[in-house]
């Protein structure tokens, strides 16, 4: 038994040499992260000669992965085999945590029969 592909994940509304054969829907994918008491003290220390928080740099891109990976779970999960118009969204709750949603419009591409042509501006 093979194991499906995951989507794409495109920020264009479109798939270039593609169509979009169907539209199933928003979708989305979750994560709410916050760091630990140690983390929290050694950011705060970091904070002191300034400069870039590694630690909460790592937690974003973590958190942000997270979201990619859920949405593209989502998405396979409502049939789709492509998700457009992808963004991120975030909201700090209660001052501890941070809610990471990444999110887009689940369609159904094909490829287009013909490659697409180059358009030239003069």
């Amino acid at each position: 038994m093979s194991t499906p592909s995951k989507p794409m994940l495109i920020t264009a509304n479109y798939v270039s040499g593609y169509k979009i054969d169907r539209v199933l829907g928003l979708t989305y994918g979750i994560t709410v992260r916050t760091r630990g008491i140690g983390g929290n003290f050694m950011a705060g220390l970091r904070t002191l000669k300034g400069g870039e928080v590694n630690e909460y740099t790592e937690m974003a891109t973590q958190a942000r992965q997270q979201a990619l990976d859920r949405l593209g779970e989502h998405a396979s999960a409502l049939g789709a085999n492509a998700v457009i118009s992808v963004m991120f969204d975030s909201t700090e709750i209660g001052q501890t945590m941070d809610e990471i949603i990444a999110f887009g419009t689940a369609v159904v591409v094909t490829p287009v029969a013909s490659p697409p042509e180059t358009v030239r501006l003069s």
